[in-house]
């Protein structure tokens, strides 16, 4: 059962935000080529009010265009093609500070190497604990970003 609180809130003289204002949900892009896991994963943000984008491979996301509006980027590091690092690089090519997840069922794919150069990443091993993957989102996403360059 959830308790609706009540609050008192003072009349603004200048620009205030009406209740019925709401924050802009944060888009979250998932590339995973394990469908099960890709529903999971959806499950657990939409349970957080993410809004979600979902990807069978990464050829999908970057072919879609949508890197250009998502707020961070969770991937499948062993996909087929097109792995979860050179996903990260493409994206990041474009998208310097945007922050990117690797979620994966293979932790010897983890070279230091495979990871120089991306920008803000974190590294979670399948299986992961939900509220974990939901902490990181929320600190990367919240988190001040330099802007990238305009051109």
């Amino acid at each position: 059962m959830f308790l609706l609180q009540t609050a008192r809130i003072p009349t603004c003289q200048n620009a205030c935000v009406a209740m019925t204002d709401h924050p802009r949900r944060f888009v979250i892009a998932v590339v995973e080529d394990d469908p099960g896991m890709l529903d999971s994963i959806e499950s657990l943000l939409n349970s957080a009010d993410y809004a979600v984008r979902l990807f069978p491979t990464a050829t999908a996301l970057l072919e879609s265009g949508a890197h250009t509006e998502i707020d961070c980027l969770i991937s499948d590091v062993a996909m087929p093609l097109m792995d979860g690092f050179e996903l990260a690089r493409a994206v990041q090519a474009a998208r310097p500070a945007l922050p990117v997840i690797f979620v994966t069922g293979r932790p010897d794919l983890l070279r230091r190497s495979r990871l120089d150069g991306l920008g803000q990443y974190r590294v979670f091993k399948k299986p992961f604990h939900g509220q974990e993957l939901l902490t990181a989102i929320t600190v990367m996403v919240k988190s001040p970003r330099p802007r990238a360059p305009r051109s």
